[in-house]
């Protein structure tokens, strides 16, 4: 089949080189047609959320918000400098175990706020976000949701050091023989390859004999005189860093995607510290299912034992003790947290108490309410005893001049124009 397949696109190659297709381009939304043939380009549809234009926080280095709607965020000046206090500690690693409420009425931006806390701190720490209905609509038990968002929300950096050959590519040498006796049944078409690499750094320069398969590493990675590579001497994986400053200079032009980096300094074999960034729960997931990490691409984890979870807790504290690991608290962000019952907020309340427990977000826009499940009525539906525990942000109504400076960034990021009037409007 594969042959065929190869065989009937060749035809259909030579099909259109001697027909002499000519393709007229139109201006009329970029559509070029020939001969009923049209071919359209291809543009990049982009996602639009409710909270898409929050790029942070719109905080200076002294933690003022800033004016004009900057990183999308408009108003809300005391919330926004408050969670500014709250990240700063968040990323110094002075707080964890704490936990933030976001309270007010809706629609004054509590979600926005929490999403521009999110987008600040960044992809080295966890950030999960769920909603309180949530805990009750998946297919385990309330605990053990609340269980596997905690542990997504504490990151773990796994510290492996490596001992790698750095620097740039002088010349690639490869020699190709005639196998003979028993290399010819073992090499493809009885053809062998040998090789010689030479790399350099600003101080040093030296020849390595190459094998067959670092000739094929080297080609599949396409590398070439001038690249700057590294090579991992466990595994033998090679790595393309980018092309030399010194060989800019080599072509007249160079695709946009082409990085160029310094020559490497000092020795080629060197050690480095290689950082792995994952979850609790993750680990959790590889080491409770038989499949290992495919497990995290089903999407159903299930619930996982406990003991699972404690022996991986004493490993990533032996670990840490070892240098060999660091934890991140991140951050739990539950929205409309007033759906939750007394079940949901004991646990939360027993988990803040852990040593390793994330930064919790809570928001609600209930004022005095219905604890879910009880007759007892408190501020926000939360219980008296877990909001103790919480620092209340408080946000406020929009004016109606930030109402409409909010209208026109969702404008901008829509892609949209609006007159005057349906503004006012």
């Amino acid at each position: 089949i594969h042959y065929y397949l190869i065989d009937i696109f060749e035809k259909k190659n030579e099909t259109m080189s001697t027909s002499g297709i000519q393709l007229k381009s139109d201006t009329n939304g970029g559509i070029a047609t020939s001969g009923g043939i049209t071919v359209r380009e291809l543009t990049r549809l982009e996602r639009i959320g409710a909270h898409s234009h929050i790029r942070g926080l719109g905080l200076d280095d002294s933690l003022d918000p800033r004016r004009g709607g900057s990183q999308g965020m408009v108003g809300q000046a005391a919330a926004r400098k408050a969670v500014g206090v709250i990240y700063r500690m968040i990323k110094e690693g002075k707080i964890g175990g704490r936990a933030i409420l976001l309270a007010g009425k809706p629609g004054t931006g509590k979600t926005a706020i929490a999403m521009g806390l999110a987008q600040q701190l960044g992809e080295d720490t966890p950030f999960t976000t769920m909603s309180g209905s949530e805990v009750f609509s998946l297919e385990m038990s309330k605990t053990e949701a609340l269980t596997q968002a905690l542990r997504k929300s504490i990151g773990v950096q796994i510290l492996e050091e490596t001992e790698v050959m750095e620097g740039e590519v002088v010349e690639i040498q490869i020699d190709t023989a005639f196998s003979s006796g028993e290399n010819k049944k073992t090499s493809k078409g009885g053809m062998e390859k040998t090789g010689r690499l030479t790399l350099c750094t600003t101080d040093m320069e030296t020849v390595y004999d190459l094998g067959t398969k670092m000739i094929d590493a080297l080609s599949k990675e396409k590398i070439t005189a001038g690249d700057v590579i590294t090579i991992d001497k466990a595994s033998g994986k090679i790595t393309k860093l980018g092309r030399s400053f010194s060989r800019s200079r080599d072509y007249d032009a160079m695709g946009s995607q082409t990085r160029f980096v310094q020559c490497p300094e000092g020795e080629l074999q060197k050690r480095k510290e290689v950082v792995h960034n994952v979850s609790l729960h993750e680990i959790d997931v590889i080491n409770s299912r038989q499949q290992g990490f495919l497990a995290l691409f089903a999407g159903d984890t299930g619930e996982i034992k406990s003991e699972v979870r404690e022996q991986i807790d004493a490993k990533v504290m032996e670990w840490k003790e070892e240098g060999r690991a660091k934890i991140i608290p991140g951050v739990l962000f539950i929205d409309e947290v007033h759906m939750l019952d007394m079940e949901c907020f004991s646990f939360l309340n027993r988990a803040l108490e852990s040593d390793m427990a994330p930064i919790l977000v809570i928001a609600t826009n209930r004022g005095i309410a219905k604890i879910r499940g009880t007759e007892y009525k408190s501020p926000h539906g939360i219980p008296l005893d877990l909001l103790d525990r919480l620092m209340i942000v408080s946000t406020e109504p929009y004016t109606l001049e930030e109402i409409r400076k909010i209208l026109n960034v969702r404008c901008e990021e829509e892609d949209v124009e609006m007159a005057d009037d349906a503004l006012e409007l």
